[in-house]
């Protein structure tokens, strides 16, 4: 696979942590920052509107939301809610946007802000929490609705959010290996037990139900509710290693294309400790039923930060520390396509 330099489509005026995109409203959500420290970076949460000009995707900036001292790390999207992981919290945000019949002449004022494209005509991106922005026409509102801990160890940090399949629950996963499910919207709290000896890495829901989480441990558990239903065991059916340890770094449930009950899990494992000369990274593809191991394909030496799949199931996207993006057919592992994309972290990728 030879590397692509991909035209660049939105940069982000803070540290990026999180994407997610919006088919319904063509939206890209991006969502980073500085943190507590006062350093001059802003948390935000971006709105961008996605579309095609002249055969070209662009991204123009809707709104900006202020997440005050707090940065925004992991993003999980429900429709109109979005749940974003912000230190040892979790925020529940809804956002709507509508079409406006007509515009004011200070809404037609021009925007010096950089980053994104800006639409002719836009108003100030920067607005406080639940503020509007609006934009030819365009008028985006974000509003906070729920906010609770979901992590409690020494230093707090949740690491990882999803929403089940019908979007009724929320599970969170952090520091301190305990896996909470909290219902929706009102972020009540309907089941909490410890998944991991060491922090929660990723998770992942299947349709009916069973939950899958990887740790610092390396380990990797199969749950139904609060009970193991099994182990994965990736280094006794793989290829055969030294005596480097290795971590399982992200889980994600795949369709299976053509098989409407078809199921996959994939996973990859990276060096639990970072050395000189790093051994490979591995991607994994397990059977969604019986959890045992399908193929393994090494994907190089670069240490994979994240792991997508698409919507279909065919492509698997991998993204890495030192900031390249690979993509993977999930049928066979076999690669297609490598692009080095920026030069920093890899922290989330969309497919």
């Amino acid at each position: 696979m030879g590397r692509r330099r991909a035209p660049e489509l939105y940069r982000a005026p803070f540290p990026l942590y999180a994407l997610q995109v919006d088919p319904r409203a063509g939206l890209l959500i991006a969502a980073g920052g500085g943190g507590a420290a006062k350093t001059g970076i802003k948390n935000a949460v971006h709105f961008l509107q996605l579309e095609r000009i002249n055969g070209c995707l662009s991204a123009s900036l809707l709104h900006s939301h202020d997440t005050e001292t707090r940065a925004t790390m992991n993003l999980a999207l429900a429709g109109d809610i979005l749940a974003a992981g912000q230190d040892a919290h979790c925020q529940l945000l809804r956002f709507q946007a509508h079409q406006q019949k007509g515009s004011s002449k200070a809404e037609k004022a021009g925007s010096k802000e950089q980053g994104p494209r800006q639409r002719k005509g836009a108003a100030p991106a920067e607005k406080k929490s639940g503020a509007e922005t609006q934009h030819e026409g365009v008028e985006l509102k974000v509003e906070n609705l729920k906010e609770v801990q979901t992590d409690f160890s020494p230093e707090p940090l949740q690491k990882v959010v999803r929403f089940n399949h019908d979007n009724t629950l929320l599970v969170t996963g952090g520091t301190d290996g305990y896996v909470r499910v909290w219902k929706v919207p009102t972020l009540e709290k309907v089941l909490e037990f410890k998944a991991h000896e060491a922090e929660i890495e990723d998770l992942a829901l299947a349709p009916d139900g069973k939950l899958v989480t990887v740790g610092w441990d390396l380990k990797a558990f199969v749950w139904q509710k609060n009970q193991p239903v099994t182990q994965l065991h990736w280094q006794e059916n793989g290829p055969t290693f030294s005596t480097t340890p290795y971590r399982y770094q992200a889980c994600r449930f795949g369709q299976v294309p053509d098989q409407p009950a078809g199921l996959r899990l994939f996973t990859v494992q990276i060096p639990h400790k970072r050395l000189r000369q790093s051994p490979p990274c591995y991607l994994t593809a397990w059977d969604g039923s019986t959890f045992l191991p399908l193929r393994t394909k090494s994907c190089g030496h670069e240490v994979i930060s994240c792991l997508n799949i698409s919507e279909s199931g065919t492509f698997l996207g991998l993204g890495t520390v030192t900031g390249s993006v690979a993509i993977y057919i999930a049928f066979s592992l076999q690669g297609v396509f490598l692009c080095g994309c920026c030069s920093c972290y890899v922290s989330d990728l969309l497919l």
